[in-house]
């Protein structure tokens, strides 16, 4: 069969590897993103799937938008039998979408209907899920809004950040798709329209997004801090700089609930992994590792040797 492949981050190139050495499959070209400049030298940088695709010496393809005719043009003449998008940050225009015969499937790490939208990882964190998964689908003009092929579930620990939790996701996706590539050409598979009635629509993520609010709770805090890592982080402000949180938990004993200390107050504990915490609207946030802006990541302990006045704090 021939096969394109549609996708951005390095989540996903575990799953263009693992249709490159599928049996019966031909990679005829790779779409992804044009290369950007980054970080704080702006030097241009390839998008990861663009530059697995070289290394493997398949056609790439960087255009800004699909919606001019000669684009289009040119996808055609590839010849796809189906293409596959994973995370290519861009949606489909219809001209694209009715290309090749079998039509073109997402992975989406999530349970759809439930969490479409750009950030489901980071929302099913947010949420306090005790399981998310990964749906295989066939794309219509919609956001994730197009039949459902398969699904797999995977239960959650409460410990995963977006970070780590992604690139597992789309590993489960990944293989849900070899599993199913095959049928669904065969015309094995059914695809089954989502109950609209359930859906719930994720926002694009927002560098605010990270400032912690001392007027929730520790738990919703902490919670943040793995939704946002990578980006945006879970950060406050301190003395003008911005203070990261890079690592924290939330306290709920009796003792800690007991006080009536204001949000955004800094304190001192004892007995725990870490000597501060700091007061939210609903226990405390033990705070064990820190990054101050301009300097290095540090442990709890080892910042408030440089900086003692951050105990009593107001944040």
């Amino acid at each position: 069969m021939r096969l394109l492949f549609m996708g951005t981050p390095e989540d996903v190139v575990p799953v263009l590897e693992s249709l490159v050495s599928g049996p019966g499959i031909d990679v005829v070209g790779v779409y992804t993103p044009p290369d950007r400049p980054k970080g704080r030298g702006r030097e241009v940088e390839m998008p990861p799937v663009k530059v697995f695709a070289l290394e493997r010496g398949l056609l790439v393809f960087q255009p800004t938008t699909l919606r001019p005719e000669p684009a289009q043009q040119e996808l055609a003449d590839l010849r796809p039998d189906v293409i596959v998008v994973a995370a290519y940050g861009k949606l489909l225009p219809k001209g694209v979408l009715s290309t090749p015969d079998h039509g073109c499937l997402n992975i989406h790490p999530s349970m759809l209907p439930k969490y479409r939208g750009p950030s489901p990882v980071a929302t099913a964190i947010l949420n306090g899920e005790t399981a998310t998964g990964v749906t295989l689908m066939l794309l219509d003009e919609g956001m994730d809004t197009g039949p459902i092929i398969a699904q797999r579930d995977f239960p959650l620990s409460g410990s995963e950040t977006a970070e780590d939790l992604t690139p597992t996701l789309f590993q489960l996706g990944g293989e849900l798709l070899l599993e199913n590539l095959e049928p669904w050409i065969a015309g094995q598979v059914p695809a089954i329209n989502q109950d609209a009635a359930r859906a719930i629509l994720t926002s694009k993520l927002q560098r605010s997004d990270g400032e912690a609010d001392w007027c929730l709770s520790a738990v919703e805090l902490e919670r943040r801090r793995r939704a946002f890592t990578p980006w945006p982080g879970l950060f406050t402000h301190w003395e003008g700089k911005i203070l990261k949180l890079l690592d924290v938990a939330p306290l709920t004993l009796e003792s800690d609930a007991r006080q009536n200390n204001e949000p955004g107050q800094v304190l001192s504990i004892s007995g725990h992994d870490s000597p501060m915490a700091i007061a939210t609207q609903d226990g405390l946030l033990e705070i064990k590792s820190v990054q101050l802006e301009g300097r290095r990541a540090q442990s709890a302990a080892e910042f408030l040797r440089g900086y003692p006045a951050f105990i009593k704090a107001k944040l």
